[in-house]
């Protein structure tokens, strides 16, 4: 029997020019309850921003979960279920060289350890509610930083 708590989460990030200040955002859903969470960068890409949210989504868990992920994000998606055992093995490095974004994948590997987790692409701006409240916080992350 599984003792670990179910959790669903819906991530987001987004960036006003690339680079430029960025935001994430992220849904955690445990048995009815919403938290959510969200924080910006003066000077990021969209790709870091992507990892961060889900990341901090990760790390706000307080025990060992059941995780559904959602994201938009195709790039995190691949890495998180394909590229990261490969870059792992050649020390956090590409086939052809430099793996842009390896602290966040190092870290992020670390916190995917912990828990079960289940990756799944979400279209953004298609309408799915809990996508669009994921953009709608990093968004608002990054209007707060430049006020």
């Amino acid at each position: 029997m599984n003792d670990k708590p179910d959790v669903k989460i819906y991530t987001d990030g987004a960036c006003w020019g690339n680079p430029g200040p960025g935001g994430w955002g992220a849904i955690l859903i445990k048995g009815g309850h919403e938290e959510k969470i969200s924080g910006a960068e003066p000077l990021t890409t969209n790709n870091r921003m992507e990892i961060t949210a889900a990341l901090e989504a990760l790390k706000a868990l307080k025990q060992p979960s059941v995780v559904q992920l959602f994201t938009d994000s195709s790039y995190l998606v691949n890495a998180a279920t394909e590229w990261i055992p490969g870059w792992k093995a050649r020390g956090w490095k590409r086939k052809d060289g430099v793996l842009l974004n390896a602290d966040l994948w190092q870290e992020l590997d670390r916190e995917m350890a912990r828990h079960e987790i289940n990756w799944t692409w979400v279209k953004g701006h298609a309408g799915n509610r809990y996508n669009e409240r994921a953009d709608e916080l990093a968004n608002k992350a990054i209007r707060k930083l430049r006020l």
